[in-house]
């Protein structure tokens, strides 16, 4: 049985918080390092997967990002890639050299925005030694073109410059939007999904209340630059496995495959999960259950 204790560390002076779930097994284990996407807290869909890694003797840390659930941060709800994949990095310096911990054998997982921030971490950071990316965001540009359609990404991009022109003009104040919203013609959000607000939603009033549905307009226009391209060409010697699930129009599933052809180590695999979508992946347990055996054996193999 996995003992789950709270945790924390510091990532560029921000306090962020975390469970570690510790594998029932003697001397130093494997540990894998889990962050959620898109305003996710630890609770969201998560906990599943750490337990089924700590069941087979590897340690797994979930944490919440700075800014978000838990964690410390004064410009909450604020969505910056770069200081998450930071916050990830801190977690693995936190984590290699914690007693339980063996630093040689680390892994990172990552779901839909944090499972490109897996790639990228495949890519920039050598202590990373084994990944798995599930339903990646890989081309936010491309991906918000897509989600929005024309009319409603001429309105994110007036919401966006209204942002910037605040910003600039004072300091300090900021504009938000939802995460999602069940009627994109009224109102502008950054993932414009009825199944979207609806499915966290019920996550919230079940098992995440820290949860909210609300970023920065910043957070988007961030999103905007973020491209997995220019990583994913790098990753030659991590073990990469990508889950997928078939059909996805939320993350968009080609894009998603596309990536993974890019990636130039033999040691990667794909997993199409047939029957599915991106957000039956937080509200359908047996299709979670399936994804987590999926994760587990591939880090039991490869870390």
């Amino acid at each position: 049985m996995s003992e789950r204790i709270d945790v924390e560390f510091l990532s560029e002076g921000t306090t962020c918080r975390a469970w570690l779930y510790r594998a029932d097994a003697p001397g130093r284990r494997p540990t894998v390092v889990l962050a959620g996407g898109w305003c996710y807290v630890r609770e969201i869909v998560m906990p599943v997967y750490a337990r089924a890694f700590a069941e087979a003797g590897i340690n797994a840390m979930i944490f919440d990002y700075r800014n978000l659930g838990v964690s410390d941060g004064d410009d909450r709800q604020h969505l910056d890639p770069w200081a998450q994949i930071r916050d990830y990095q801190n977690a693995l310096s936190f984590l290699e050299r914690h007693e339980a911990v063996d630093p040689q054998r680390l892994g990172v997982w990552g779901i839909s925005y944090s499972g490109g921030h897996a790639l990228i971490l495949a890519a920039i950071d050598p202590r990373v030694r084994s990944i798995v990316s599930q339903i990646p965001v890989v081309d936010g540009y491309e991906n918000m073109r897509r989600a929005h359609g024309t009319m409603e990404y001429r309105a994110l991009w007036d919401l966006i410059l209204e942002d910037r022109k605040l910003r600039y003009e004072k300091p300090g104040e900021r504009l938000c939007l939802p995460h999602a919203t069940a009627d994109s013609s009224r109102e502008v959000s950054a993932w414009p999904f009825p199944e979207t607000v609806e499915t966290f939603m019920k996550i919230k009033e079940s098992e995440a209340p820290l949860y909210e549905n609300r970023s920065t307009v910043e957070s988007v226009d961030l999103l905007l630059n973020y491209d997995v391209g220019p990583f994913v060409k790098r990753i030659y010697d991590t073990p990469t496995l990508m889950i997928v699930a078939e059909g996805d129009d939320l993350t968009l599933w080609d894009l998603e495959i596309d990536a993974f052809n890019r990636i130039p180590t033999p040691k990667k695999t794909l997993e199409v999960l047939p029957h599915t979508s991106h957000m039956t992946l937080y509200s359908d347990r047996s299709k979670v259950e399936r994804a987590a055996a999926l994760a587990t054996r591939w880090f039991v193999d490869t870390l």
